[in-house]
């Protein structure tokens, strides 16, 4: 068995970042435009600069300042443009908050089990925040993509030579972590947080429908994993993927 994890908001806290660091920027542009409006804006521009900027702490603090010059008309003053970029680098520099039961969860994991650490994101930043986890040496393996998609998860496992159906995925985001590795073939853990990004929801059958696993935290994985192995691999989503 072959158990991989993604990070932000799987392994240590990331979403609340962003949301902080938008809503100290709504009290800036306050004057300009009500913070709901603002988040409309910059959901918009996001979606648009993801093939440009992709995803993360810089591309999100671009197209926060795009955000800032659209609906101040370019009327923003310098002085504003250089808190948004301050508080970009604050988020880049932010202390990697792991979340409960991680450390002890990949102990007891790795030592029966490779593990993998995939997760999307810029390069630098992202393995920055690995480095400060103090988690690296937990993996096998680290896969830092620009996209989560079957396409990636393709690549990665024959990469590793890993057979799908002995593949585990954990993550936070149905559309990232889960419905891609279920449509290749393999086995998905879900760990909800308790905020998403916008651009991250999707709508789906639910857990028993699609075929995946849904722990409320970090320490139920093990337990999840015997059970996904006790079940033969034959999830409901994997199974069909399997007879094609």
């Amino acid at each position: 068995m072959h158990i991989a994890f993604d990070a932000d908001d799987t392994l240590w806290h990331n979403e609340p970042i962003f949301d902080l660091t938008q809503g100290h920027i709504a009290e800036l542009l306050k004057e300009w435009v009500p913070a709901d409006e603002l988040g409309e804006k910059l959901n918009h521009l996001e979606r648009r600069n993801l093939r440009l900027f992709g995803y993360g702490a810089k591309g999100f603090t671009l197209s926060l300042i795009e955000s800032a010059l659209e609906v101040t008309r370019g009327e923003i003053p310098n002085a504003i443009i250089q808190q948004i970029l301050d508080a970009g680098k604050a988020m880049i520099e932010h202390p990697v908050e792991l979340l409960p039961g991680v450390v002890e969860t990949l102990e007891r994991l790795a030592s029966q089990h490779p593990l993998l650490l995939i997760t999307k994101g810029e390069l630098f930043h992202q393995e920055t925040k690995v480095a400060r986890s103090g988690l690296a040496e937990s993996f096998a393996g680290i896969e830092i993509v620009s996209e989560k998609d079957e396409a990636t998860y393709r690549r990665i496992l024959d990469r590793y030579a890993i057979d799908a159906e002995r593949f585990v995925m954990v993550g936070n985001s149905v559309k990232s972590d889960i419905l891609p590795v279920l449509q290749i073939g393999g086995n998905a853990i879900h760990i909800p947080y308790d905020s998403n990004w916008e651009l991250d929801k999707i709508e789906h059958r639910g857990a028993e429908e699609e075929g995946f696993f849904v722990a409320e935290s970090m320490f139920e994985v093990p337990n999840m994993l015997q059970e996904i192995a006790a079940l033969g691999w034959q999830t409901p989503v994997a199974a069909a993927n399997r007879g094609k």
